[in-house]
């Protein structure tokens, strides 16, 4: 077993590994596929140099943001890192959109002009996007802060990298946070390394959930390659904030199979433990497992498979076709009109 492995093998389990009935698990498989062959399809444009800048794919990922979202509701605030098509993608943002951003052309959500971290959804509560490690985190709790001055009941999710999570800002959020009891909860995805650094490495703490404790922000760590027991404990951790409780801390022990970005050649791991993972723990298989045990038929996977491919595809030809901006959008967008 690969030191990966046996961490995630480590999350607790309990409450965090319920059932899901065969639609749920159909629209989990669905949302998680699509957002890999998405993410495979960014990586060719890559290659082919229709993508300019910098790539980081979500690639093994999937189950985390896809059982973050079947906990959430329409008007929960999302801000994330820059490892974000997938999280795109979850809260409901176009394909189409998103790879002509991603492209660099005027039909993307950004005109343009964001590229692959720095592009937003205000209809999708999608607030980027942000390419400074750890700077999304207090643009959280800020939204978090609007829920709540505002008197919804509505939660703000920032996401964050292991690699961000010891960044001092992360720390002064989270005194606020707690301080103001702000319906924040903060996702750590735990991927095991922080750019080509293990967490064995570049961390004190090997309990990150345990990171809010001084604040009395309470957390758990979850197995973030099963996505039923992400969705049951973001269902925990939205009840907590919704109720007035403040905020709540979630470490999810995930793994992706890409480098960290795609100038990343990853050869601070071996094949072999990328290989075992992608054998032993991948979610999408997990899934696709269950729901052939619940008696779905081989065919009505294939034809949400094709189905996925067509979206993706049609995707890619829309960013290739699609205009690239007008030189006077280097004028828009960048003062508030108030």
């Amino acid at each position: 077993m690969s030191g990966a492995q046996k961490k995630i093998d480590e999350a607790p389990r309990g409450s965090n590994a319920p059932s899901m009935s065969k639609d749920e698990l159909f629209q989990a498989y669905h949302d998680m596929t699509l957002i890999r062959r998405f993410e495979e399809r960014a990586g060719q444009l890559y290659g082919m140099g229709l993508i300019g800048g910098f790539c980081h794919l979500y690639i093994g990922q999937e189950a985390v943001v896809v059982g973050m979202q079947m906990a959430l509701k329409k008007g929960d605030k999302i801000v994330t890192s820059y490892r974000d098509h997938g999280h795109m993608l979850a809260t409901g943002m176009d394909p189409k959109g998103v790879m002509a951003e991603l492209t660099g052309r005027a039909g993307g959500y950004s005109r343009g002009k964001g590229g692959s971290m720095h592009m937003f959804s205000k209809e999708e509560h999608f607030y980027g996007g942000h390419g400074i490690v750890g700077a999304q985190v207090p643009i959280g709790a800020g939204l978090a802060f609007a829920n709540k001055y505002r008197g919804t009941d509505e939660v703000a999710v920032a996401y964050m990298g292991d690699g961000a999570a010891n960044q001092g800002q992360v720390y002064e959020t989270y005194n606020m946070a707690a301080l103001y009891k702000l319906p924040c909860i903060f996702v750590i995805e735990n991927n095991q390394y922080g750019m080509g650094t293990s967490t064995a490495r570049h961390t004190a703490s090997q309990a990150m959930w345990k990171n809010g404790e001084p604040w009395g922000i309470p957390g758990q760590k979850v197995d973030g390659m099963d996505v039923a027991a992400v969705r049951e404990a973001a269902r925990e951790a939205v009840a907590h904030c919704r109720a007035g409780n403040g905020p709540y801390l979630l470490e999810m022990a995930t793994y992706r199979y890409r480098g960290h970005s795609m100038s990343d050649p990853a050869k601070y791991r071996t094949r072999d433990e990328v290989d075992e993972m992608r054998r032993e723990r991948d979610a999408i298989d997990r899934v696709r497992r269950a729901l052939i045990e619940l008696g779905t038929d081989e065919s009505e996977l294939k034809k949400a498979d094709d189905d996925i491919k067509k979206i993706v595809t049609e995707a890619a030809e829309f960013a290739q076709t699609s205009p690239e901006p007008d030189p006077s959008e280097l004028w828009t967008d960048v003062l508030v009109e108030a």
